[in-house]
């Protein structure tokens, strides 16, 4: 099954650099303009340069953004700011973060991977990717020729044979350590000791590996990989850029925490929108809560594992809907035919296919501008009272277990049904294909 390995990773020089928190970034896909404004401001080394460089209105296509990324990772590898381990490594990382008040350590290993076509069903995907993306991505690899921020995925530790021997890399002193004023923080220690890591890659060869977020850099490295096999006279199985950097995290980890991508609308007609609640009642049982201290009712309800259950908020100002699917059968006819049936079942494909492409008719061309996604429920909630949206639907968070289940079968959860928090930082540790 899965082939995992360690390598010589690329960090910063921590005797040149020691705050680590100003030189880290998140990963691209969420570095608004703003923040990659504030990132590069905020230290001349900050890996943004790297990960998500600047796009400058003259750019051609001689001199761009991944252009640049190559040649400031070329001068900083060759200013020492960079440093490459000298023997395979894989990377223990303890990620520290705080969610609604309470303190989490998520603990993963940062590996390569083996490269496998989706067919093979040794690297498992639970969402589709957008061209755009994955464009972006592969023009990065092809100019640095490195990974730059992991893919995270999960595993299945069942008889803690990997836990065990984690446990006995504890003592070692951190590659890398910090820790901010938010309670965020990550400590990064080397396990080079060649019994411990073949313990780790032989628990892990048995097995499939599930992507849990990183989807649109698993498919650009798939497609670098084939370019680069089609460039070249002979190719080598143990090439690097057959490989991939990975993230690998237990499904059962404490700190694997899952958020629910909530569903805010606008852009609904007065005539719709009126329409809507009788249009409901014919799919959905539904109980009217009070917005003011309705909460924990709502709580109750959606703690519940069976069925489907939603709550609509914008209606009107001053209640809750929780929608409870009365019959699956009676939507049959509005699921892609091609799901399976626990795609059909699954909260996020009822919002987004009964209710937002058929009862209100919302297409795919308007989605942009009239449907956005919201983590937080409070938020999502404030933005409808705002008027800034018209309607917020609210949907559990998915599990670990239940994003197997549906990759196991083939499948693929809707878009945005999954937002693993914190995202994984880029410039920790990345990976050359070189």
């Amino acid at each position: 099954m899965a082939d995992v390995r360690a390598f010589r990773g690329i960090h910063y020089n921590d005797s040149l650099l020691k705050d680590l928190s100003a030189v880290i970034c998140p990963p691209y896909d969420i570095i608004s303009p703003e923040q990659q404004q504030e990132l590069y401001a905020k230290n001349d080394h900050n890996f943004v340069r790297l990960e998500d460089n600047r796009e400058l209105p003259q750019d051609t296509a001689t001199d761009n953004k991944y252009i640049r990324a190559a040649a400031v990772l070329e001068r900083w590898l060759n200013e020492t700011v960079l440093e490459t381990d000298k023997e395979p490594t894989i990377y223990l990382h303890d990620h520290y973060f705080t969610y609604q008040r309470k303190q989490y350590r998520r603990r993963a290993l940062i590996t390569c991977v083996k490269l496998e076509e989706w067919d093979k069903m040794i690297v498992r995907p639970h969402e589709g990717t957008l061209t755009e993306a994955r464009g972006d991505r592969l023009s990065l690899l092809w100019a640095l020729q490195a990974n730059t921020s992991p893919i995270l995925a999960f595993f299945e530790d069942g008889e803690k044979q990997i836990a065990s021997a984690l446990k006995t890399q504890e003592k070692i002193t951190p590659l890398m350590s910090y820790r901010d004023g938010s309670g965020e923080g990550h400590d990064v220690r080397a396990i080079t000791d060649p019994e411990v890591i073949v313990k780790i890659t032989g628990s892990l060869a048995g097995q499939p590996l599930y992507i849990a977020d990183g989807h649109h850099r698993y498919e650009s490295a798939l497609t670098y990989r084939q370019e680069r096999h089609d460039a070249a006279s002979s190719a080598s199985l143990d090439a690097p850029y057959n490989f991939v950097m990975m993230t690998l995290v237990d499904i059962t980890d404490p700190g694997l925490l899952i958020l629910p991508p909530h569903r805010l609308v606008r852009g609904i007609s007065k005539s719709a929108l009126n329409e809507l609640m009788d249009k409901l009642k014919v799919f959905f049982e539904i109980e009217e809560l009070p917005l003011a201290g309705g909460w924990k009712q709502v709580d109750t309800i959606l703690s519940q594992a069976d069925g489907v259950n939603i709550t609509l908020y914008g209606l009107d100002g001053e209640s809750l809907f929780i929608l409870k699917l009365l019959n699956s059968d009676t939507i049959s006819h509005m699921m892609p035919y091609f799901h399976s049936e626990l795609y059909r079942n699954l909260d996020v494909s009822i919002v987004d296919h009964v209710i937002l492409e058929n009862l209100l008719a919302m297409s795919h061309g308007n989605e942009k501008t009239n449907l956005n996604y919201c983590y937080d429920r409070q938020d999502a909630i404030n933005r409808v009272i705002s008027q800034e949206y018209q309607l917020a639907l609210l949907i559990r968070p998915s599990t670990p277990e239940l994003i197997k289940a549906v990759a196991d079968t083939g499948d693929k959860m809707p878009r945005k049904s999954t937002y693993f928090y914190p995202k994984m930082p880029s410039g920790l540790v990345f990976n050359r294909l070189v």
